[in-house]
């Protein structure tokens, strides 16, 4: 059967989608298994509706919320489980558009052991592509989409499991901290809401004075 749309729900849109294409395009996804791969929050295909859902929230464009309903169909350098294969790159492009399946190939591809350092350096990012070992430096607004999409991701995984939260949470504060100026004000909220209570403490208290919060974290609760 098809998953519901990431549109469907009590969730408001905050941005223009392609409501039209998502039960034809999470058909697919199940016909490849997601509704059947175990992840945070339940199934594959339940996540990926997730983060296409919250990217529709921050206002991304609508081939970077398809991006994210598709990003791990080749699988990536956190998930080793691939719906379909680089070699069957036409085959997504075909159902998603040639620059959806471009930022999913991007997003896949990151080396993020040598790409997530460097987010925090000099732009524009040096990509290294983990599935050829190229280097490359892609457009800034696929950088920009690259970014919100992984913040999008690592939200709804931390989100889900408390555990990977207290292991991985400080690091993507860092990581998103230092790549605030690649993500959209709204994605760069949604990490301080769930993020702020692993920044340092003169951090976390002048974001919160940024954004009206009513006080630092809880730094034993989510």
């Amino acid at each position: 059967m098809q998953g519901p749309s990431p549109a469907d729900g009590s969730t408001t849109a905050g941005g223009p989608s392609r409501d039209a294409d998502w039960p034809q395009i999470t058909g697919f996804l199940v016909t490849r298994g997601a509704d059947r791969m175990p992840h945070p929050g339940g199934t594959l295909l339940e996540h990926l509706i997730r983060v296409a859902r919250v990217l529709s929230r921050w206002g991304a464009d609508p081939d970077v919320q398809v991006a994210g309903l598709c990003h791990a169909s080749y699988g990536t350098a956190g998930f080793d489980q691939a719906l379909l294969g680089t070699s069957e790159r036409a085959v997504l492009a075909q159902l998603i558009g040639e620059r959806s399946e471009e930022l999913v190939h991007l997003y896949a591809g990151c080396d993020r052991g040598v790409v997530y350092p460097r987010l925090a350096g000099v732009r524009p990012v040096v990509f290294r592509d983990r599935f050829t070992g190229a280097e490359h430096t892609p457009p800034e607004p696929d950088a920009r989409a690259f970014l919100e999409i992984t913040a999008a991701n690592e939200l709804d995984v931390l989100t889900h499991n408390t555990e990977l939260a207290e292991r991985y949470g400080p690091d993507l504060y860092r990581l998103f901290s230092g790549a605030r100026d690649l993500l959209s004000a709204a994605a760069w909220r949604s990490c301080v809401q769930l993020l702020g209570r692993y920044a340092p403490l003169s951090g976390a208290a002048d974001e919160d004075h940024r954004f009206g919060l009513s006080g630092a974290p809880d730094s034993k609760g989510p």
